[in-house]
This record gives structure tokens, sequence and C-alpha cells, in this order.
């Protein structure tokens, strides 16, 4: 403390005496005592006055309360009937004869009730050796013609896949009666067409959900017509040979479902010798198509099932005189109101239809051997309306569509041949208009309506030649008591144009082509049943009520009212 008292004074001395006099200089020994330096070895935390309550943990309890189970045997539940299961026969024939000596000849054959195989044969044969006759009473040439056709079928139905097959063979023999001349030898205008084939299908069932599932597919037909004469000369007829194959992948995942079609066409038509004359207007000619086609696409649904999308796309490949790609729009929706009374629809869709000659010969029979063939080509078609169930008898449906058509096929007269047809191609828009109703009563009372407008704008030709504008389909039966069957089936048709080459009465010209109105077509046919027991019965058929002697095709008028009568039976 004595040494601290020093030191200030000289401090305070020292001061004073700056300020008046020369700075003094003391030189002097002290002691001085230093703590000790010491690390902080604590992080630095934050400190709150507010404490946190701890959290309080309840584990849970493992108890498991003893249970007793008991088994208890449940009856077979039993139905009460009076009803039994309606006897299957394996046999059923029906054999009737025309009032034009129209001979009907039918057999069926089908395996009875099993779950795991079904097979059957089916044989038809139906023929006329009547004349045909025009409005104004005029004998065509011979138009005899017979129809058989033979059918062998058989499916195999397992849990896991299912697989079905059928071999077909038709025999149709007719003639070119298109000439109002009946004194023409019958062979000299004969034809027949011959076919054979089989299709072979096989589906795997591998699950609903989740799982890939496939169908494959295969067909074959072979068709020919007629050999001339002499033997020499049989080469010079049409020979087809055709074959498709087809395969879906699809897999349903929740709602919506995932597919994948790849299918192949092939046609190949020949008719005589290639690059070769017969005579100056017949000459041979050779042709192969083949068409690739791949088809994927969605199936989307929506709100509890009632909306349903389908967009998807097709491309196909066709393998002509030149390899042409085309792709095709394919879209589909589709929605449910007020429990299915009213559904609208609305799509677009197109494709590449491949002509043959056996398709076009079902269509129009009286062709020329040598023929062109080309590929339809529909870029796009829009569709769209309505249709729903107004009772639970009655629905119907109401719809339109608009469609550009590329190489339409239209049969005309051959310049040369009056009594045969050919074909033209050409560009046309069509639009559809298409109404129907139905009506059911159980399986007492069926009548179905359907009424269509067409409107063609063609870009080369006057008309869309030997096609309806306005047409009416009726449809209906009736079973009373199951012991007297009534069915009725009609057709309404106007509209109808057929190309003709030279002016002549009621012929009419547009466009620089002459043409002639091909008249209203009223065709109803009325059938009754009386089945005497549940294997016996008796028939009667009216066909052409309106006995109208109209033209199917340009000098082709159809037989006249006919009576066509027989019986059935099973065993």
């Amino acid at each position: 403390m004595k040494n601290v008292f020093s030191i200030l004074l000289l401090a305070f001395v020292g001061t004073v005496s700056a300020q008046t006099g020369p700075d003094v200089i003391v030189d002097a020994k002290g002691n001085r005592e230093i703590e000790p330096a010491f690390r902080v070895t604590e992080a630095p935390k934050i400190i709150d006055t507010v404490k946190a309550t701890k959290v309080a943990s309840y584990p849970f309890l493992v108890y498991q309360a003893p249970t007793k189970i008991f088994l208890d045997t449940i009856e077979a539940a039993s139905v009460e009937t009076k009803e039994k299961l309606q006897q299957l026969y394996p046999f059923y024939v029906k054999v009737g004869m025309g009032s034009v000596l129209m001979p009907l000849g039918e057999l069926y054959f089908n395996s009875t009730r099993s779950r795991a195989y079904n097979y059957g044969l089916h044989v038809k044969h139906l023929s006329s050796f009547g004349d045909v006759k025009d409005r104004n009473k005029i004998t065509y040439a011979p138009a005899q013609f017979d129809n058989t056709d033979l059918s062998l079928f058989g499916k195999i139905n397992q849990s896991n896949y299912n697989l079905a097959g059928a071999f077909n063979y038709k025999n149709n023999g007719f003639h070119y009666y298109g000439i109002p001349v009946d004194s023409i030898p019958k062979d000299s205008i004969a034809q027949r067409y011959q076919q054979f084939g089989g299709n072979i299908d096989f589906t795997g069932n591998r699950g609903d959900t989740t799982t890939l599932n496939y169908k494959l597919g295969a067909a074959y037909n072979f068709f020919d017509t007629k050999k001339p004469q002499p033997d020499s000369l049989a080469i010079w007829r049409v020979r087809e040979h055709n074959f498709k194959f087809n395969s879906r992948l699809w897999y349903l995942n929740k709602s919506e479902t995932f597919y994948g079609d790849l299918g192949v066409r092939y046609n190949g038509y020949r008719y005589g010798i290639a690059d070769s004359v017969r005579t100056p207007s017949d000459s041979g000619l050779v042709a192969n198509n083949t068409i690739i086609d791949f088809r994927p696409g969605v199936l989307s649904r929506f709100l509890d099932n009632k909306l349903k999308v389908d967009v998807g796309l097709q491309l196909s490949v066709d393998i002509h005189q030149k390899t042409k790609v085309y792709v095709y729009p394919m879209i589909d929706f589709q929605l449910s109101l007020f429990n299915d009374i009213f559904i609208p629809y609305l799509g677009v869709r197109g494709g590449l239809t491949q002509n043959t000659y056996r398709s076009l010969s079902t269509i129009n029979p009286f062709l020329v051997s040598m023929m062109y063939l080309q590929n339809e080509h529909n870029p796009y078609e829009a569709f769209g309306g309505f249709k729903g169930t107004l009772t639970k008898r009655l629905s119907f449906n109401i719809g339109a569509s608009f469609g550009r058509y590329l190489n339409k096929a239209f049969f005309i007269n051959d310049s040369l041949q009056m009594n045969k047809f050919t074909l033209v191609y050409d560009t046309v828009n069509i639009t559809r208009i298409e109404g129907s109703m139905s009506y059911q009563m159980n399986e007492k009372l069926k009548i179905d309506g359907i009424g269509r407008f067409y409107s063609y704008q063609t870009k080369n030709q006057a008309f869309a030649w030997n096609m309806p504008q306005l047409q009416f389909v009726l449809r209906g039966s009736y079973n009373l008591y199951d012991k007297f069957l009534l069915k009725i089936d009609g057709l309404l048709e106007s509209g109808r144009k057929a190309l003709v080459y030279a002016p002549g009465t009621g012929v009419l010209q547009e466009n620089g082509q002459y043409y002639k109105n091909l008249g209203f077509i009223a065709d109803f046919n009325l059938g009754f049943e009386y089945r005497y027991n549940p294997r016996v019965s008796a028939f009667i058929q009216f066909n052409n009520l309106a006995a109208q002697r109209y033209n199917r095709w340009y000098n082709y008028p159809v037989l006249p009212f006919q009576v066509l009568g027989g019986i059935t039976a099973r065993f």
C-alpha cells in the first residue's frame, strides 16, 4: 500500500510540474502480481429462463386376449324349380321347295352341352331353275344358279386359354343373265366360284389385371373361277390366294387398358399369264399386295366407368407396285349419363381396306375376270351421335359421319361385255346420317328399324354408281306361345344410278356421262313357322311380297314373288 501511495504522489507531482516546469524522470523498482490465464472449455449456448417440460412416454402394453374358433357346417343351397334344362339335339335338318323350282336343304350338327369342347358341322344348299323376266315380261338369258356352303368348326375352352378353328368351303354356280335374250346357250354365260380356307385363333387367359394377355389368329383362303374351254386355256381363270395374320397384346392396370395390334394381310391375284395377251380385249395380269398394320393405343375409364376414352393410331404399310406408309387417327369418346339412358359418343377413325376379287364378288358376282385391284384409302372419318334407352324395352341410336375415301371402288357395266361389271375408282366424300330404333319384349316380340341417308361428292365421276341415297331396313319377329313364329324383313332403297355409254330411252346426262336411274326398291319377305312339337315344325316363306322386278344391278332384274315351304326336324 505504501508503494502504491508513493507512485500516485509522484504521478500527481509530475503532472503539476509538467504544467509549470521541465519533465522529471523517476527510475524505481516495483512488484506487480498478474493472475494466471486460463482457457474456457465450454461451447457457447443460449440460456433460456423458461424451462421446457419433459414429454411423458407411455409405452403400449401388449395384451392378447384368448380367442377360440368354432367350425360349423353350412348346408348346400338348393333351388326348387319345376323347369328343366331344355334337351339339346345334335342334329337339325331343314328341307324345302320353292315355287320356281327352288330346292332348299340345310343340315346342322353340333355337340351338346360341354364346358370344355364345342364342335359342329353346317351344310346348306339352295338352287333355282326358274327364268327371270323384267317389268315388261321380257325373258332374259338363262338365270339358273346354285349355292352350296360347308363349314366345320370347333373350340376348346380352358381356364388359361381358348383355341378355336374352322374350315369353310363354298361353291357358287350362276350365269351372266343380264341380256334380254332367252335363246343364248347357257354354257356360254356360265360361271362358277369355288373357295376353301380356314382360320385358327388362340387366346391366352393369364389374368384380368396387371398381367399381359395376348391373342393370335391366322386365316387362309383360296379362290378360283371356272376353267375355260378348251383345257389348254385352263390357266386363263382367276386364282387368288389370301392370307391374314393378326395379334393383340393388352395390359389392364387399374382403370386403363394398354393394347397393341400387329397384323399382316397378303393377297395374290392371278389371271392368265402375266404380260401376255390371249385376245385383243383379254390380257394376263398378276398382282401381289401385302399390308402391314400396327395399332397401339390406350383405353381409359373414368367416373366409375361412365366415361370411356380410347386413343390410339394405326400405321399401315402398303406394299404394292410402290410402297406407301399411312397413319390413321383412332380416337373414340363415350359418356354414359343417367344410368345408360343417354350415351353421347364422338370420334375420328381411318383405315386401309384391301380390295380382293373374292370380297368384291360377294357384293356383285357378275364381274369380269381381269380386274385391276387397288386398296381403298380412308384418311379420316369423323363420327358422332348419341344412343340410349327410352324404356327397358325401347332403345335408339342417332348418329352421323363424314369421311374422305381415295380409290373408292364403284361397279359399272363393262363397255365390251354389258352383262359383266368392272370397277372404276374415284375420290369421294361421303356424309351419312343414320337413325335406328329397337323394341324387344323378352323373346316374344322384336322389332328393329334403321334409316340411312347418304350424300356423295365425287371428284371425277358424275355420281357414286350403284350406291343408294336413301335406305330403310326393317326386321321383326313374333313368338306366340312358342308355337307360332312370325318373321318379317324388308328393304326400301332409292337414289341408285348406273353408268351407260350411249343415249337412249330413260337415259340422262350429267357432266358428259350418260346414266339411268335404277328405280325404287321395295322388297319385303314374310316367314311363318308352326311348331308341331319341340322337334318337328313346318314353315312357309313369302319372298318379294311387292312382286317387284327391280334391277339390283343394271340389266339384272331379280326374281318376282316366290313361295318357299318345307319342314324342319331335330334329332
